[in-house]
């Protein structure tokens, strides 16, 4: 942070700026209440704190890495407003990588019948296809 940003704060656009985040980011985990509202200078602008950057890199990685809106909030302790144990965190992780997994197997198959389709398919300007066969299909 800058001398100004460290003695008044962050205004909302610095914030996007210093997170890699945009302003309606911001502005979403405001209303969604993930991200604290900060307070307001004598002329109403609003000025974010260190904390509110640390919470709002935290956020923004948590859905980078797929967690759920309620996951993050879980991961917060804004559900039950206290700070979840490890435990608690290791449920919702794990529960979470499981998730990924079966996308990941879902995704697998489709990369699978996707090559196995393309490389039927001759590329010749000729109106039969079997991409679109495959794709009209209900055999899967």
């Amino acid at each position: 942070m800058t001398d100004h940003e460290s003695e008044s704060g962050l205004t909302r656009g610095e914030l996007a700026r210093v997170t890699g985040s945009n302003i309606e980011t911001i502005r979403y985990y405001e209303k969604t209440g993930l991200l604290p509202d900060p307070p307001r200078t004598d002329a109403g602008y609003r000025i974010y704190s260190a904390a509110h950057a640390t919470r709002l890199r935290f956020i923004l990685r948590a859905r980078e890495l797929g967690f759920s809106t309620e996951d993050v909030r879980g991961l917060l302790g804004l559900e039950d407003g206290a700070a979840p144990t490890c435990a608690e965190v290791k449920e919702r992780t794990e529960r979470h990588l499981a998730d990924v997994r079966t996308r990941i197997a879902d995704l697998r198959r489709i990369e699978a019948v996707l090559a196995k389709t393309a490389a039927r398919c001759s590329g010749a300007d000729v109106p039969d296809c079997p991409v679109l066969d495959t794709i009209g299909s209900r055999d899967r």
